[in-house]
Order: C-alpha cells, then structure tokens, then sequence
C-alpha cells in the first residue's frame, strides 16, 4: 500500500513537463507529418501484413524523411516500411 501511495504522491509533485501533454512533428523540405500519425499509419500497415494488434509489445520507428520514408521494427523481429 505504501508503494501505491508513493507513485501517486510523485505524480502529484512531479507536474509540469512530466505530465504535460505532448506533440511532435517532423518537417522536412516543407512536409509536415505528426508523431500521432506516423503511428497510426505504421499500426495499420502492420496490421495489413497480419500482425495482431494484441501481439505488438515493442514498436520501434526510424524517420528518414530524406529517402521519403518511415522505417518500423515490432517486436524486434518484424519490420517494414511506410511513406514519409
């Protein structure tokens, strides 16, 4: 229980930076795309190419906006590729 109230505590005081609601975007020779969207495009082709949504744990992205490309590996295992 202790712990429990700890973690709420530091939550409490941590605020600011920690907890604030944050956006990124990528821009490139007058392309913009968001963060929020790169992910939700590379879920959908990984989804297209059968991987199960429950079976991702670990998604990682590599943007190469000048190859015009957004690179993904999930699960250390699978990769593949969508548009910039």
């Amino acid at each position: 229980m202790a712990r429990k109230c700890s973690e709420e505590r530091a939550k409490q005081i941590a605020g600011g930076f920690a907890t604030a609601k944050k956006n990124i975007t990528i821009q490139f020779q007058g392309r913009e795309r968001l963060e929020e969207n790169l992910l939700n495009l590379v879920r959908k082709d990984a989804l297209d190419h059968g991987i199960k949504d429950e079976e991702i744990e670990l998604v990682d992205v590599y943007i190469k906006p000048e190859e015009q490309l957004v690179y993904y590996v999930i699960n250390k295992e699978i990769s593949g590729s969508i548009a910039f």
